[in-house]
């Protein structure tokens, strides 16, 4: 199976379009989507199936989707305390919805000790049982963070890496997924990755339209094939205005429009590579930090040879905002390091012909 396009995950059915199969899947086609993940198992339990009736709306919403020629792949949230059960109910479920893949969505319970023998002995019995079907993992965005999930116990056995791109109590869509991508691409081993934007509300943060087009369109800029949101109740309930409409338009393969100059710069930071930064400034610019101010292409390529080795080496720079027009920009960054970081960066852009003439640059390293 091939994942190539926009995909939507779905938690409980019956609070999406009052559980209209029918009108779940043609809202679905409507938006162009691919693919959409369906809830089907939550530890070793059933789920999406009415307790008393029997109704299983799991299936139900499968077989609507599959007539639009809309993918289906079941998810599953494990705990892996009975591994072996949640493997038998996972099974039971893909063949209930006739899946064309499988996502595990494993977090915090699989970070306690001890898990990973529980994570290799619920993939071995996976795939035994399932040889050629695709399976993904759906977890963190960021390993780094979370070096206690069995990662390479999942993703050994897994055909794509689904990480959760959720850039909940911020604004930088974008930055977030560059840096989780560059994160599993130095993991062993490494599956292509298919990341999930954030399309819900918590604790009264929320997405904008700008942030979700951000996310599709940074996706598409580093080849990924395919990229989900999750959820597909808190999108459609008009809570955040304009969001599921952006994604429903969204047109995957288009050609995406130029980067403004402040996110070219935080990518040619995230290089690490002085020569790419200086590509962005005029030959006679001007840099002005608290310490010094230095002239000429040179100069400024000395000074971010300096930056990258000595004050912040192998470090991954966020834009964390930028606005203005014309020849002036005004931006805001962090950035982290195995040395140091930096929370406050705030710089101003004085720019000809798109090219940074001036550069005022403030910022505290700790």
């Amino acid at each position: 199976m091939t994942l190539q396009g926009k995909g939507f995950f779905i938690w409980q059915v019956p609070n999406c379009e009052s559980g209209d199969a029918n009108a779940i899947a043609s809202l679905a086609a409507s938006a162009n989507l691919t693919h959409v993940l369906v809830k089907i198992a939550n530890g070793i339990l059933p789920y999406n199936v009415d307790k008393k009736s029997g109704t299983d709306w799991a299936v139900q919403l499968a077989q609507a989707l599959r007539l639009q020629n809309i993918k289906v792949l079941g998810w599953h949230y494990v705990y892996g305390n009975n591994p072996v059960a949640e493997a038998n109910i996972a099974i039971q479920r893909i063949h209930d919805i006739n899946a064309d893949g499988y996502v595990i969505d494993a977090e915090a319970e699989y970070k306690q000790p001890g898990k990973a023998a529980a994570a290799n002995q619920f993939m071995t019995q996976l795939r035994a049982a399932l040889p050629t079907l695709p399976f993904a993992l759906s977890s963190y965005r960021f390993p780094s963070y979370h070096p206690q999930l069995p990662w390479r116990e999942f993703l050994s056995r897994c055909d794509f890496n689904m990480p959760q791109v959720y850039w909940e109590k911020a604004h930088n869509a974008g930055d977030q997924l560059t840096r989780s991508v560059q994160e599993f691409q130095a993991m062993t081993p490494f599956r292509p990755i298919i990341p999930t934007g954030a399309a819900y509300q918590e604790h009264g943060w929320q997405p904008n339209v700008s942030e979700v087009l951000e996310f599709l369109n940074t996706s598409q800029t580093l080849n990924l094939s395919a990229a989900n949101f999750w959820e597909w109740s808190d999108a459609r309930s008009g809570i955040m205005p304009g969001v599921w409409e952006a994604i429903r338009d969204y047109q995957w393969g288009a050609p995406l429009p130029p980067k403004d100059i402040c996110q070219r710069y935080i990518i040619a930071l995230n290089s690490h590579n002085p020569n790419q930064v200086v590509d962005l400034y005029t030959p006679n610019s001007v840099h002005v930090t608290a310490t010094q101010t230095v002239q000429g292409i040179d100069a400024i390529r000395a000074w971010y040879t300096s930056f990258f080795t000595q004050l912040l080496p192998n470090a991954s720079f966020s834009l964390t905002s930028f606005n203005g027009t014309d020849s002036n920009r005004h931006f805001t960054w962090t950035a982290t390091s195995s040395k140091a970081s930096v929370q406050n960066g705030n710089d101003t852009l004085g720019l000809s012909n798109d090219k940074i003439v001036y550069h005022y640059s403030f910022f505290t390293i700790t």
